[in-house]
């Protein structure tokens, strides 16, 4: 972690994030929940706070392909997808600390749970229904959603994740507030929980 401190300018640190950073180590802060939860909003806000990088898998995975998501869905199914994103994740991890924000669909994955519990702390960022609905039918780049009732899609992919999800270090409630509020109560979850056990 020496070499961490060098990267950081400007004013100090106050000392609960000075004392995080310290309890992360090498370890990355993995955001994982539904489409939607704010994983990468709230993310970029979290990294800023903490001072690491933030890095969205979504946008690596994008980067590496040279296509969008919805095309290698298209091009290439599912299964494929998950493959390249299990790879980039894993790839990505190595690059710790850091903030990843990762796919709605990366944590289903039990090699891919296993290597952000080895290397990550995994924060769930957990939304009801309308919030995540309100957020999603902004945009029209989910390849998960492009079907005849998107509300019912989404139930039915809160069934399966959920528990899934509940696996995560932390869990915080996605909602209708700002952003630095929920920046705020995973921090406090953090020092509260996985890290002070470091």
């Amino acid at each position: 972690m020496a070499g961490l401190s060098t990267k950081r300018k400007g004013a100090a640190r106050p000392a609960a994030v000075a004392s995080l950073i310290d309890q992360l180590g090498d370890r990355s802060i993995v955001l994982v929940g539904l489409m939607g939860c704010g994983k990468s909003s709230v993310g970029r806000r979290l990294a800023t706070k903490l001072s690491l990088p933030f890095v969205d898998a979504d946008t690596e995975i994008e980067l590496a392909a040279g296509k969008t998501i919805p095309d290698i869905f298209t091009d290439y199914g599912e299964d494929h997808f998950r493959d390249r994103e299990h790879m980039v994740i894993t790839r990505l991890l190595g690059n710790g600390p850091q903030v990843l924000a990762t796919g709605g669909g990366a944590y289903m994955r039990a090699d891919t749970r296993d290597a952000i519990s080895k290397a990550g702390v995994a924060v769930w960022l957990r939304a009801e229904l309308p919030v995540l609905l309100r957020r999603v039918m902004r945009r029209d780049d989910r390849p998960m959603l492009k079907t005849a009732d998107p509300e019912a899609t989404m139930r039915k992919l809160m069934e399966i994740r959920y528990p899934f999800y509940a696996e995560a270090d932390v869990v915080v409630e996605s909602r209708d507030v700002t952003h630095d509020v929920v920046v705020n109560e995973i921090v406090a979850a953090l020092a509260a929980g996985p890290l002070c056990e470091t």
